[in-house]
């Protein structure tokens, strides 16, 4: 099995702070991964080197096939097509439809035929069983709704990797574990491999997974 992340030795660096040291990770591809710690603690940076945010300097580590020692800014964009990428406040354009939002992100992508945009946009609603929503304005939306339709928009590019930053941080616990299921569910179906940022205990507990604890300026595994 290929790995869609591998980390060896890494330093990582916020404005020239060092924020965790000798990272050292893998996770292949169809993996699930939860990524654990306390607020502030790095698991976000950690996030921000594999999709391109920060610059890696020391160590060596690939994401999706690219190397993130010699990733130009040309290439982050690349990158960025190969991952989904789910935030904790969702970074939906409230001022358009659901539907919108994601012909909004697949032109940004290079897609030009409007058939094949509307097919995708659609698919990848349907996946998350939201098409019903899809004329809806994003700002009429529940959270738990948006939250769908943003694992939706990581899914256009069906990507090797969704990367996702506390993804049921704002929720409720009963449309926490909706968003659960969804992302277990559709990892499968897509044959994705997660790496999900979280504090939520409860939810580590409920859906077992790898779990990497951030703490003390570095990352384990815990059995």
């Amino acid at each position: 099995m290929s790995n869609v992340i591998s980390l060896v030795n890494t330093q990582i660096y916020q404005q020239k702070k060092l924020i965790l040291a000798n990272v050292s990770l893998e996770l292949h591809e169809t993996e699930f991964a939860y990524l654990i710690g306390k607020t502030g603690i790095g698991k976000s940076s950690l996030l921000k080197l594999l999709y391109g945010e920060l610059s890696m300097t020391e160590g060596d580590g690939s994401v999706v096939g690219y190397n993130l020692r010699t990733l130009s800014k040309k290439e982050i964009p690349f990158l960025r097509r190969k991952i989904g990428i789910v935030f904790q406040d969702f970074q939906l354009l409230m001022d358009r439809t659901v539907i919108q939002n994601l012909y909004f992100v697949l032109r940004a992508i290079g897609w030009k035929d409007k058939e094949l945009i509307h097919k995708r946009a659609l698919s990848c609603l349907q996946l998350v069983g939201i098409e019903k929503k899809a004329k809806e304005y994003a700002n009429v939306l529940s959270i738990g709704e948006q939250q769908r339709v943003a694992i939706a928009r990581a899914l256009l590019n069906s990507p090797k990797l969704i990367l996702a930053d506390e993804p049921t941080g704002n929720l409720d616990p009963e449309t926490s574990e909706e968003i659960m299921h969804l992302l277990i569910a559709v990892a499968k179906e897509e044959k994705t491999a997660i790496l999900m940022a979280t504090h939520d205990m409860q939810m580590v507990k409920k859906f077992p997974g790898r779990i990497i604890q951030v703490e003390d300026g570095g990352i384990k595994e815990l059995s």
